[in-house]
């Protein structure tokens, strides 16, 4: 297998992942401003499929009408050149100072409205460039202190914003669905929706919640604690995963952003044998961040490196999964018997209460020494993802 990327692999980056110029609340910015048509250009040539924005990072916060429309006619230029897509688009609601206490839920209704009229402002500019999915992350949606912010009107707040979108949406005819990113913390003390399981529940109480998934990202499921494969295990099963952001993290800390398959490398390996086997077809999009120790070439390294690590993960996973050890270990941990249902066809209570062999005849004892024999599949699997079996 190569581990040389192709469009056909669908691997996406953001504008502000190989645009971030190394800023962070401890130093200023270690590399220059880079050019949205340069990053198109840079990135089609090392093998991505496309790329995506928030409405600031391809048009400066403010700029007069002519100017705005300058750029996009640039950025549609470049991305005709190259053969790029834009797949998604989000809008930026958290950097400005207006957005220090929110967006969609700040506590001023009349930034809540101006938070609405850019996000459908930008709404309209990403269906134009053919995006059928448009992100959204509160990262200013939430609260340091406990008085500051009434949580059941602020998720009042959040549903009357997400069903304006999706009547918006629907009443354009545009081909778009939303997928909410959750994050527990950072920038805010605690946000609103923190996990994917708080998303998942969250979009069933919306309008129309078919418009509605998740984006859930690496290392903000891990700032959490969580294990993110079981996280995105459940967004499949709920088929609401519609976008996924990748990158690298190091255990609960600070979003660290590290090119995807840095930090937690285990986890990386199961992430991409789930999304490979249970034929995720969205993009595989990396929100990164190339460190600040980086020049520019160094951040075009960084981008390589995660398009090869994936693919170098998705070849060790499909040979642990055609390993014939691998497939005996996995009947000697009853693997096959976890997909055939509990009850037979059509069985009812009252048919399992007079099953004998299911409780009074039962061999409690038997079944309770039985090993699993979890330690030599998961060898098995990482002698694959250390590259010890052929």
């Amino acid at each position: 297998m190569s581990h040389t990327p192709t469009p056909e692999d669908r691997f996406t980056f953001g504008l502000w992942t190989v645009g971030w110029q190394g800023r962070d609340p401890f130093g200023d910015a270690t590399r220059p401003a880079l050019d949205p048509v340069e990053t198109v250009t840079r990135l089609a040539e090392l093998g991505a499929w496309g790329v995506t924005f928030h409405d600031d990072d391809l048009i400066p916060h403010g700029a007069p009408e002519a100017e705005r429309e300058a750029r996009v006619k640039r950025f549609r230029q470049a991305l005709e050149a190259t053969g790029m897509t834009v797949p998604m688009a989000t809008t930026n609601l958290f950097t400005h100072p207006v957005f220090k206490d929110g967006a969609f839920t700040a506590n001023d209704r009349d930034v809540r409205r101006y938070a609405l009229r850019k996000t459908l402002r930008n709404i309209d500019l990403a269906v134009e460039l053919g995006a059928t999915t448009y992100v959204a992350w509160g990262g200013r949606e939430g609260a340091e202190s406990g008085a500051a912010k009434d949580v059941r009107v602020a998720l009042d707040r959040m549903k009357e914003a997400f069903d304006l979108l999706g009547t918006y949406v629907t009443e354009q005819g545009y081909d778009l669905r939303f997928a909410i990113e959750p994050k527990p913390n950072e920038p805010r003390g605690d946000i609103l929706l923190p996990t994917v399981g708080h998303a998942l529940a969250f979009i069933e109480r919306l309008e129309r919640p078919e418009l509605f998934g998740v984006n859930p990202e690496v290392g903000h499921e891990q700032m959490a604690g969580l294990n993110f494969p079981h996280g995105i295990a459940q967004a499949l099963w709920a088929d609401k995963l519609f976008h996924i952001d990748l990158n690298g993290q190091s255990g609960i800390k600070y979003d660290q952003d590290l090119r995807f398959g840095a930090g937690d490398l285990r986890a990386a390996f199961w992430l991409v044998d789930l999304l490979e086997t249970a034929g995720y077809q969205g993009p595989r999009h990396f929100d990164f961040k190339p460190p600040r120790t980086e020049d520019r070439e160094g951040v075009w390294a960084s981008a390589a490196g995660c398009m090869r690590n994936y693919l170098i993960l998705k070849e060790r996973a499909a040979a642990f999964r055609a390993d014939p050890e691998v497939q005996r270990a996995l009947r000697a941990s009853r693997l096959d018997q976890l997909s055939r249902p509990t009850l037979g066809e059509g069985e009812t209570p009252a048919a399992l209460l007079a099953d004998r062999t299911a409780f009074e005849d039962f061999d409690l004892q038997a079944a309770a020494e039985r090993g699993m024999a979890f330690e030599r599949l998961d060898q098995l699997a990482m002698d694959h993802l250390l590259g010890a079996r052929d």
